[in-house]
């Protein structure tokens, strides 16, 4: 995962630098972080350091913190996935949920679908919850994961959806598209 991780170590730079000019867009980002909340533009500024833009892009894309989505993005935990695979305004779609992994990828074998992961929990979707995403359903990286996000046969090709995906997140207004994580 390092190419996501050092994407949005990237993304961070420029947030750092943007709110060290000033910028009240970038400067309001990071005031959604506890320790930034207060203060007027230039205060902010000044306080803010790297680490905050970090967490504030992750938090953004609906981890808790940088390093819940550095873990799960490099996939060295999967046992709370986020609210990335879930934007806001999908609760249109109909899923199947499921607690369990096995129960889930069994339903999803049996039946098709796209297996993913909100938080602790497991959903199978079909190719327009996918396109809501803003991937596309016959990207043949699916087929080489065999259409499991959360145990991938492939873990270069999930690399590579997760690319695609942030990289969509993050090119419109980030905190908009995501549900973001209490607390």
């Amino acid at each position: 995962m390092a190419g996501v991780i050092s994407d949005l170590k990237a993304q961070a730079r420029i947030l750092h630098r943007q709110v060290a000019s000033g910028d009240p867009d970038a400067v309001a980002r990071v005031r959604t972080l506890a320790e930034l909340a207060d203060g007027d533009v230039r205060a902010v500024a000044g306080r803010t350091r790297r680490r905050h833009c970090l967490a504030t892009l992750a938090r953004e894309l609906g981890f808790r913190g940088w390093p819940h989505a550095a873990t799960v993005l490099r996939g060295t935990d999967a046992s709370d996935f986020g609210t990335l695979l879930y934007p806001t305004g999908a609760e249109v779609h109909w899923n199947i949920w499921s607690a369990s992994y096995p129960q889930a990828a069994a339903i999803r074998r049996d039946h098709g679908g796209y297996l993913l992961a909100y938080r602790r929990h497991f959903f199978i979707t079909d190719r327009h919850f996918i396109a809501t995403l803003g991937l596309d359903p016959d990207d043949p990286d699916w087929e080489r994961i065999d259409r499991d996000w959360v145990k991938p046969t492939r873990p270069d090709a999930r690399e590579r959806l997760y690319r695609k995906l942030i990289q969509g997140r993050t090119r419109a207004n980030p905190a908009s598209r995501v549900r973001p994580l209490a607390g």
